[in-house]
């Protein structure tokens, strides 16, 4: 009985410890970057030491290929987690598009209903934000 008491008094000490600490993001999405472009993965012509630092103090994934073969889609499944054929940007411009600033057919952006990443991190208790090209929708859509 009294070891017992002695691993409740322990498992509920424990548990009252300070709770862990979210881990930072930082998602680093190019255009054209191929697998072997970076220090961190064998290239070594082109130094990019902070990115090989963020590698090796970070995670790394190696098993990871793009949604589509072209920017807005590979973006879409990206910010959404949907598998491209459920993404309703299948292209970077076409059906659905808007008229572009240009007055043709524009880029097609995310629906309203579409739930994001950064959204979904922000439920988290996360601070997100973008720097970049979007390439998802025109100006005054939910893109």
């Amino acid at each position: 009985m009294m070891r017992f008491r002695l691993f409740l008094l322990l498992s509920v000490t424990l548990s009252l410890g300070s709770p862990a600490r979210q881990p930072n993001i930082i998602f680093i999405m190019a255009d054209d970057l191929g697998y072997g472009d970076l220090g961190c993965y064998g290239q070594k012509i082109i130094r990019t030491p902070r990115l090989d630092r963020m590698a090796r103090e970070g995670t790394r994934f190696t098993r990871c290929y793009a949604g589509s073969t072209v920017c807005a889609p590979s973006r879409s499944v990206l910010m959404t987690g949907r598998h491209t054929g459920h993404t309703t940007v299948r292209g970077n411009f076409g059906v659905g598009g808007v008229r572009g600033l240009g007055g043709g057919t524009g880029r097609v952006p995310l629906r309203a209903e579409d739930v994001t990443v950064a959204e979904v991190l922000s439920r988290a208790g996360y601070v997100t934000g973008m720097s970049g090209k979007w390439g998802l929708g025109e100006p005054g859509t939910t893109g």
